[in-house]
């Protein structure tokens, strides 16, 4: 049994003729090797449809589907694991484990390639990608209409919008172009960054945004990893005697990283700053 798999897969390999290809029905066996599309994969799918997740979505400070896929197969995003995972189908992230992909291609083994979104439209498109490829379109709708339901919170109603800010390790920011930047938005915020012309994810400097005069600053909460070079602008002791001036707001990057349903938990946390602040 063990000869014949074996030969199977050098067949696979040697001819690029996949013998898991999926034809119409749901695939099988589906492996993510992307942490966003493990959070989709697992939403998504029946738990018999998981044949292998990232390592990456086993840990809880850095996943919203830890607890769900407690048991499953992991990986490293290495093409020989997927490969020996025998899938059907692979989920993979558009600009992640580039190098396993182009290997899993060349040998005929189906990839679905998501993409990273930056409108929150564009996150309904990538639900509806894995959705729809793993055979559960319906799942896909019903996620996409709690989302909105969540997401149609109304932003507080000020006299004054709040002026915020995301501050990220080695001083990354949340500019225009960005998913992050359109939550604040809807939350009635308004984001300095675009005022400072950044585009996208750049960086800004903490002096900076504190001249800019900031009513909120929002960092990570809850980051994963030890401490590190990179997060010591989140510890900076200004921070703490910013005082009543300047609010300190801790979001996870894990609610706000990825496109599945805890981007409504970080919109709540956003709405509930800009109503609560001063």
């Amino acid at each position: 049994m063990a000869d014949r798999r074996h030969l199977a897969l050098l067949a696979a390999f040697l001819t690029g003729v996949w013998p898991g290809s999926p034809s119409a029905a749901a695939p099988a066996r589906v492996v993510s090797i992307n942490l966003c599309t493990d959070e989709l994969l697992v939403r998504l799918a029946d738990p018999a449809q998981v044949a292998s997740v990232t390592w990456l979505s086993t840990v809880s400070a850095g996943s919203n589907v830890a607890d769900l896929v407690r048991g499953a197969p992991q990986n490293r995003g290495l093409a020989e694991e997927v490969v020996a995972a025998r899938p059907d189908l692979v989920l993979a992230g558009r600009y992640t484990a580039r190098a396993a992909v182009s290997v899993l291609k060349r040998i005929g083994v189906p990839v679905v390639e998501a993409d990273a979104p930056r409108t929150l439209d564009q996150v309904k498109t990538e639900i509806r990608r894995v959705a729809d490829a793993v055979g559960h379109s319906d799942r896909g709708e019903a996620m996409i209409a709690e989302l909105e339901r969540r997401l149609a919170r109304p932003a507080p109603v000020r006299e004054r919008s709040l002026r915020a800010a995301v501050l990220r390790p080695n001083g990354f920011t949340a500019g225009p172009g960005s998913l992050s930047d359109e939550l604040m938005r809807r939350a009635g915020l308004v984001n300095v960054a675009a005022e400072l012309k950044l585009d996208n994810y750049g960086q800004l400097p903490l002096e900076t945004i504190l001249l800019a005069g900031v009513d909120l600053l929002i960092v990570d909460g809850d980051r994963p990893g030890p401490p590190a070079l990179a997060t010591e602008v989140l510890s900076h002791p200004i921070l703490a005697k910013l005082g009543d001036r300047v609010r300190v707001v801790k979001i996870p990057p894990k609610l706000w990283t990825c496109y599945g349903p805890s981007i409504a938990d970080a919109y709540d946390i956003l709405v509930d700053a800009a109503g609560s602040a001063p």
